[in-house]
């Protein structure tokens, strides 16, 4: 059932879904949360259920079908896998501060100078959540946009708050709130720039 779909298993923190990162191909197929494939998730929803054989996969391999990208959650016993539907490609990086005392330069974040903690990370970007004004409360201020990003856990990787986030758009973005729960990363990202 389904349509042919390749499985990617990362190997590291970076490019997970390149072609050395191949495992398999399988016959998948995606539904809503009653998988009737009556009808499609909803606009913004990001859950899916995975029919597939479960046997080839695990949590936090990718699966690729046509152009279309989800991560495996979880894969409960007797029940379809749990997955989200990916739809921006991240890179995160880690500011690196100045111990500079006393009179320095610049001392802004340089991203040439960051540490990269992952490099191109399908991950699931669910819309604005939230919109914080900055203080001067101007008529032409849209305000920056909060967001929440999923994405599958890392080994060896540990994101947190002050990370800065950079999608294939050039959005940049801050991290405000990390959690990591069985199914994943679970971030609150809030854009660094109007």
């Amino acid at each position: 059932m389904g349509l042919t779909t390749d499985v990617y298993r990362p190997a590291g923190p970076m490019a997970p879904m390149s072609a050395r990162n191949r495992l398999v191909r399988l016959h998948a197929a995606f539904a809503d949360a009653d998988a009737s494939f009556v009808r499609p998730p909803g606009y913004g929803d990001a859950i899916w259920y995975g029919l597939f054989d479960t046997a080839y996969t695990r949590s936090g391999d990718y699966l690729l079908q046509n152009n279309d990208v989800w991560f495996v959650a979880s894969q409960p016993r007797l029940m379809p896998a749990l997955c989200v539907r990916a739809d921006r490609i991240v890179s995160f990086a880690r500011p690196v501060t100045t111990r500079t005392i006393g009179a320095a330069g610049y001392s802004g974040v340089e991203l040439s100078e960051a540490q990269v903690l992952l490099r191109d990370w399908p991950a699931s970007v669910i819309g604005a959540t939230g919109v914080v004004r900055t203080q001067g409360h101007l008529p032409a201020d849209g305000g920056m946009t909060e967001s929440v990003v999923l994405l599958p856990g890392t080994p060896g990787v540990h994101l947190e708050p002050g990370d800065l986030m950079l999608d294939e758009l050039g959005r940049r973005s801050v991290v405000v709130a990390t959690e990591l729960t069985e199914l994943g990363w679970r971030l609150g990202v809030r854009q660094a720039v109007p």
